[in-house]
C-alpha cells in the first residue's frame, strides 16, 4: 500500500451548516466531493500523526461506503488509530460518549439527523472536536476556507475493512479498530440512572410503555437498555432494525412522521409512556397517555426533577435553552436560583458552557434534550431521564407535567413549519421583516401591539464570539413572543420556521389546546411577515 495524492478542484457548495454538511446522496457521490471535504477537514485539525479519530453514523445509505473511504485518507494523512462503531454505526451521543472516553483528537460523524435516508435522499457529515462536541464556528469556517482552496488530497489504495466484524486491522501504518456500538453508551447510562428503579417499573404489567426507533440508529442502543438492561417485555422497541432509508420513512419524532406511536399512545388501549429518537439518535419526542409533552415543557421538567436522578443529585450549576424554545426552563431555573443562559439554534453554543462548566441540563424545542455526559442532544437518555422521573414520583407522566403546570404556569408554545418553499422568496421575507424592526413598536396586528422586536445577535459569554441574524425576535404588550428563522438543517428549498410562545399561569387556562391559545400570535405572525405572499402558503406543513 502506498500513499497517493490525487489533484482536484474546489466546490462551491460546502459550507457546513449548524449540523455540518447536508447534500442529497448524489452530491456526496460526486468524484472527489467527500473526500475534498475531509481532506479540508484533516487540514483544519493539522497535525494528524499518531492521533486517534472516531468514526460513524446513523446507519443511512452511502454511511457504509464513506467510512471506507475515510478510512484510507485517515491512514494516509497519518492518523494513528481509527475507532469506527460495529457496522459503521454510531448514535451521534454515542459517537460523543466514544470520543470522550477514549480521549479522541475527535470525531467524523456521518448523518443527516431526522432527514430522509435513500440513494435520492439525504446524507450529511460532521467533525466532532475533542470534547465530543459539534465543531465550533471557528473550525467550521477553517473548514470551509480549506473546501474552497483545496487542490489534492491523500488517500491509498487498500481492500476494505470488514465493518461488521469486532476486531482490528491495519491500514498502512495506522490501527483501525470495530467496537461494539452499543456497550460504551449503554454503560454510562446505567451510571447516571437507577436501573433498578426503572427495573421495577418496567416489570409491573400495569406500566406499558413503546419506544419508536423508527428503522433508525438508536434501535440497537434501545434493544439494550430497555429490553435487556432493563427487562421491559420483547416487542417494547418499535421499528428496531436499522435500514439505510429508514423503512421508507421520515426519521423524524414528531407527532406527523412518529404516527404509529401517537396511534398506539391514544388508542382504545393506550400505553402509559410513548418515545420515539430520530435517524441518528440525538432528538426524542415522549408522550404521556394520550397526552403530547412539549419538548420545552420536557426540558423544564428535567430541570425541576433533577434531584431524584443518581446522576444529578449533586446539583445542577445552570440551564441553557436555543433562543426559540419556550421560556419554561427560564421560570424553574428562578426558582431553584441557578443561572439559565439563552444561546442560538445549534448545540455548538451548548458545548462552549458546559466545557467552562457553567451548564449541566441544556435543550432546543426541536425534540432535542441534553446533559454534560455528552457534548451532543441525547434522545435514548432523555427517555431514560423519564422513566427515572416516572418511576421516583410512582405518577403517570400527564400528572407530572399538570402538576408542574399548576406549580409555575403553562408557556403555550407551538412550531409552525414551512418546508421547502423557495430559498430567495423566504430569505426576500426574512430581509423585509428585518427592515422593518425598527419601527413595528407600537403597531397592532389584530388584538395585539408589538412591545419590542430585535434580530437576535449572541455574544458567547465564554469566549467573547458573537453571532449575528441569529432569529427575529417580536415580542407583544401581552406577554407573548413570535420567532422567525430560516433553517440551515435542509438539503432543498428552504425551511422557515415560526415561533409561538406566550405564558399563562390562570389555574383555569391551563388545558387550552396550543393553537387555540395562541391563535392571536399566529394571526400578527402572517400579517407582520406577509407569509402567504412571500411563500405562497396559507397553512404549515408540519406543527409540533
Amino acid at each position: 500500500m502506498t500513499i497517493k495524492v490525487i489533484a482536484t478542484q474546489a466546490f462551491d457548495n460546502q459550507r457546513p451548516g449548524t449540523s455540518g454538511l447536508r447534500k442529497k446522496v448524489v452530491e456526496f457521490q460526486q468524484p472527489h466531493y467527500l473526500e475534498n471535504f475531509v481532506q479540508a477537514t484533516f487540514n483544519a485539525i493539522g497535525d494528524c500523526n499518531g492521533k486517534l479519530l472516531v468514526v460513524g453514523g446513523d446507519g443511512r445509505y452511502y454511511n457504509r461506503q464513506a467510512v471506507q473511504i475515510i478510512v484510507r485518507m485517515a491512514a494516509a494523512n497519518g492518523f494513528g488509530k481509527v475507532m469506527i462503531g460495529q457496522g459503521a454505526i454510531l448514535s451521534t451521543p454515542a459517537a460523543s460518549c466514544v470520543i470522550r472516553k477514549y480521549n479522541a483528537c475527535g470525531g467524523i460523524v456521518l448523518s443527516a439527523s431526522h432527514n430522509p435516508g435513500g440513494p435520492d435522499e439525504d446524507f450529511g457529515i460532521k467533525f466532532n472536536g475533542a470534547n465530543g462536541g459539534p465543531a465550533p464556528e471557528k473550525v467550521t469556517e477553517e473548514i470551509f476556507a480549506n473546501t474552497t482552496s483545496i487542490t489534492e488530497y491523500r488517500t491509498c489504495e487498500s481492500a476494505d475493512i470488514d465493518l461488521d466484524a469486532i476486531g482490528s486491522a491495519r491500514v498502512l501504518d495506522t490501527d483501525v479498530e470495530i467496537i461494539d456500538s452499543v456497550t460504551d453508551y449503554a454503560d454510562l447510562m446505567e451510571s447516571i440512572f437507577d436501573f433498578d428503579k426503572m427495573r421495577s417499573l418496567l416489570s409491573n404489567r400495569r406500566f406499558r410503555m413503546c419506544f419508536d426507533a423508527m428503522h433508525a440508529v438508536t434501535g440497537p442502543y434501545a434493544v439494550e437498555i430497555l429490553e435487556k438492561r432493563l427487562g421491559a417485555a420483547e416487542g417494547t422497541v418499535m421499528n428496531a432494525v436499522p435500514s439505510e432509508d429508514f423503512g421508507g420513512g421520515h426519521p423524524d419524532p414528531n407527532l406527523v412522521h412518529a404516527h404509529e406511536l401517537v396511534e398506539r399512545m391514544n388508542g382504545v388501549e393506550p400505553m402509559a409512556f410513548g418515545a420515539a429518537s430520530d435517524g441518528d439518535g440525538d432528538r426524542n419526542m415522549v408522550l404521556g397517555s394520550g397526552f403530547y409533552i412539549n419538548p420545552c415543557d420536557s426540558l423544564a421538567l428535567l430541570l425541576a426533577n433533577a434531584h431524584l436522578i443518581p446522576g444529578y443529585k449533586g446539583g445542577v450549576n445552570g440551564v441553557a435553552r436555543s433562543m426559540p424554545t419556550g421560556r419554561a426552563v427560564d421560570r424553574v431555573a428562578a426558582a431553584l436560583d441557578i443561572p439559565c443562559y439563552e444561546t442560538p439554534t445549534g448545540w455548538k453554543f451548548f458545548g462552549n458552557l458546559m466545557d467552562a462548566g457553567k451548564i449541566t441540563l441544556c435543550g432546543e424545542e426541536s425534540f432535542g434534550t441534553g446533559s454534560d455526559h455528552v457534548r451532543e442532544k441525547d434522545g435514548l437518555w432523555a427517555v431514560l431521564f423519564w422513566l427515572n422521573i416516572i418511576a421516583e414520583r410512582n405518577q403517570p407522566a400527564r400528572t407530572i407535567v399538570r402538576d408542574h403546570w399548576t406549580q409555575y404556569g403553562r408557556d403555550y408554545f407551538t412550531r409552525h413549519d414551512f418546508e421547502g418553499v423557495d430559498a430567495a422568496r423566504a430569505a426576500e421575507m426574512i430581509d423585509a421583516l428585518r427592515a422593518k424592526l425598527p419601527s413595528l413598536a407600537g403597531q397592532t396586528f389584530g388584538e395585539l401591539t408589538v412591545e419590542s422586536a430585535d434580530d437576535y445577535h449572541y455574544v458567547d459569554p465564554v469566549d467573547g464570539s458573537e453571532s449575528a441574524k441569529q432569529g427575529i425576535r417580536i415580542y407583544t404588550q401581552d406577554g407573548g413572543r413570535i420567532v422567525m428563522r430560516l433553517s440551515g438543517t435542509g438539503t432543498s428549498g428552504a425551511t422557515l420556521r415560526v415561533y409561538f410562545d406566550r405564558y399563562q399561569p390562570d389555574p383555569a387556562l391551563l388545558g387550552q389546546d396550543p393553537q387555540k391559545a395562541l391563535a392571536s400570535l399566529i394571526e400578527a405572525a402572517h400579517a407582520m411577515a406577509c407569509i402567504e405572499q412571500y411563500t405562497g402558503r396559507v397553512r404549515p406543513d408540519v406543527i409540533t
